[in-house]
């Protein structure tokens, strides 16, 4: 997925899915835009609203259009909740697993890492950023990446909250200790919006 300006699109999407919207300033924009949507100086209808939602989706897991509508699709012939299903699927991918551990501080940069080659899933050098891992997979830093000024900071690293996923910073090691829970109120987006968008 082609990123333009992260700052302009932070401030399109609504959400600091970029470090480099993570600050007081940002908050204060979007706070003061907040106020004037209240104030009825501004409106968006449903079609934006869903448009806006799927674009969220998209950029925070660095997909394209192309790539996205397929895991939509998958998700809809689900026999499941289609929602859990594609949260699954995006959290599953091995680019956002190794960002979640805390190897790499972005998906941008996770998914850069596996195309490389730096990582090991179950002993074997995988390259592929939208692999699904599964239950009981181990993730490893590659031998002769491991000195790699990238991961410099993995000792000190303790990845990002999930119950799904364990590291050990000491043998550089993880594991996928479980599955992916879909909670609406804990993400930055909408997946029903995003769904009526491709239901339209």
């Amino acid at each position: 997925m082609k990123i333009g300006p992260q700052y302009k699109l932070c401030r399109k999407l609504g959400t600091p899915i970029f470090e480099k919207c993570q600050s007081a300033k940002f908050q204060e924009n979007m706070e003061r835009k907040a106020r004037t949507v209240k104030l009825g100086r501004s409106s968006r209808s449903s079609f934006a609203t869903q448009l806006l939602e799927k674009q969220k989706v998209r950029a925070i897991y660095g997909l394209s259009e192309r790539q996205f509508a397929k895991y939509i699709g998958k998700a809809m012939e689900s026999k499941g909740n289609p929602q859990q299903s594609l949260f699954t699927s995006l959290e599953n991918r091995l680019d956002n697993v190794v960002y979640r551990m805390g190897l790499v501080s972005t998906r941008r940069g996770a998914r850069q890492a596996v195309s490389h080659g730096h990582f090991l899933v179950n002993g074997r050098r995988m390259t592929i950023p939208s692999y699904q891992v599964r239950a009981d997979d181990v993730i490893t830093i590659r031998e002769k990446s491991s000195a790699s000024p990238l991961f410099s900071a993995v000792s000190d690293s303790k990845g990002i909250a999930s119950g799904w996923l364990s590291f050990d910073s000491g043998k550089k090691e993880g594991r996928v200790t479980g599955a992916p829970s879909f909670d609406p109120t804990l993400e930055a987006f909408d997946l029903t919006k995003v769904f009526e968008y491709y239901s339209r």
